[in-house]
């Protein structure tokens, strides 16, 4: 079974191969320092398991795995409970928080072992969905453009639009798209600044020039950028409360 080490420093990776010597069956194929080279070596290799740590450089380890279209199996690797330690133990995907033992990682890798495919695949995703597991989510979006790594203040979105199973999340520099959904982002931002005006759109309060009224109980938003979009009556409803009017 192939496995790929994505860590920072140095140490680390070097633990996770020694404490691997006892387990024959499972082969180190590439290391990374970084999230980057870490979408490289998972796109390369596809392996069956990754061992990764959460605070890197560039990107997160949560960011780096939200931009592979189907994650791998992973135990995490932190030296920080902050990161939602409770959100590990409600899923299927194993977390080691540093500094840890042979016996703790020995541990891992059974309960990684006696995981179905779908049981490990399942696990990363639902992991994936959970709002609020990193700070970094409520400052920026990690997204794909032409095949390059992009990485999106939330204060310069304008407005996010639902899209199938993808949000499309307009910028001043253009739309860009992310495979998440809707309620995702509704849980993320902050609530004071981003309103779901309508089922269909997530706005941005700063860019709102005025509300007027639009068939029956609905009414359009129009934004300083010259857009207007639609607000359903309980997306009203919460854009009264927000501007206090």
């Amino acid at each position: 079974m192939k496995a790929v080490i994505i860590d920072d420093e140095i140490l680390a990776r070097s633990m996770v191969k020694e404490y691997l010597l006892t387990h024959p069956d499972i082969e180190v194929v590439q290391e990374c320092s970084d999230g980057f080279e870490g979408i490289k070596a998972i796109q390369q290799h596809q392996p069956d398991l990754v061992f990764l740590d959460i605070q890197m450089p560039k990107i997160n380890g949560f960011e780096m795995l939200e931009l592979i279209e189907q994650p791998p199996a992973v135990i995490f690797t932190t030296a920080f409970e902050e990161y939602a330690i409770k959100a590990f133990e409600s899923h299927a995907t194993d977390y080691l928080l540093k500094p840890f033992s042979k016996e703790r990682f020995d541990k891992a890798i059974q309960k990684w072992k006696q995981q179905s495919q779908q049981e490990r695949q399942k696990g990363t995703q639902d992991l994936l969905n959970a709002p609020g597991i990193s700070p970094t989510q409520q400052n920026r979006v990690v997204v794909k453009d032409n095949g390059k790594i992009k990485i999106i203040p939330v204060a310069s979105i304008q407005y996010l639009e639902a899209a199938d199973d993808y949000v499309k999340i307009r910028t001043a520099e253009g739309v860009f798209l992310k495979n998440k959904t809707m309620g995702y982002f509704e849980d993320i931002l902050e609530s004071q600044n981003f309103i779901r005006i309508h089922r269909s759109y997530i706005i941005n309060v700063q860019l709102i020039t005025r509300i007027d009224p639009y068939e029956k109980e609905n009414h359009l938003a129009i934004l300083s950028i010259g857009i207007k979009l639609p607000v359903s009556k309980s997306g009203y409803t919460k854009l009264k409360q927000v501007l206090g009017i």
